[in-house]
C-alpha cells in the first residue's frame, strides 16, 4: 500500500489524518478510494475529473509528469502539494 500523505487543508476530511495507507494502482484509483472511505475528497482534488488546478503530484520526492496516471507501488509515498512558479 502506498502512503498518501494528506495537506493540512484536506485534513478535516479525513478525519484530521496526516498520512493514511491507500491500496491503489494509480493516483486517480488513490483518490477514488479515499473518496469512498471519505466522501469530499474527490470534490476536493478532481472537481472536474482532472487534478484541481495549481496541485502537483509528487511521488517519493519527485515531481510526476504523469499526474493522475501514475502508476504506484507498495512502498510510495505521495504527496498532493501546490505548484510552486516564479521567475
Amino acid at each position: 500500500m502506498a502512503t498518501v500523505f494528506i495537506p493540512v487543508a484536506m485534513r478535516p476530511l479525513v478525519n484530521h489524518q496526516s498520512s493514511i495507507r491507500v491500496d491503489a494502482p494509480t493516483v486517480r484509483l488513490l483518490l477514488a478510494a479515499l473518496n469512498e472511505t471519505y466522501p469530499g475528497v474527490h470534490e476536493r482534488m478532481l472537481p472536474n475529473g482532472e487534478l484541481t488546478p495549481g496541485i502537483a503530484v509528487v511521488i517519493n520526492g519527485s515531481m510526476s509528469p504523469s499526474g493522475l496516471a501514475t502508476r504506484l507501488h507498495e512502498q510510495d509515498e505521495v504527496h498532493f502539494l501546490p505548484a510552486i512558479g516564479g521567475g
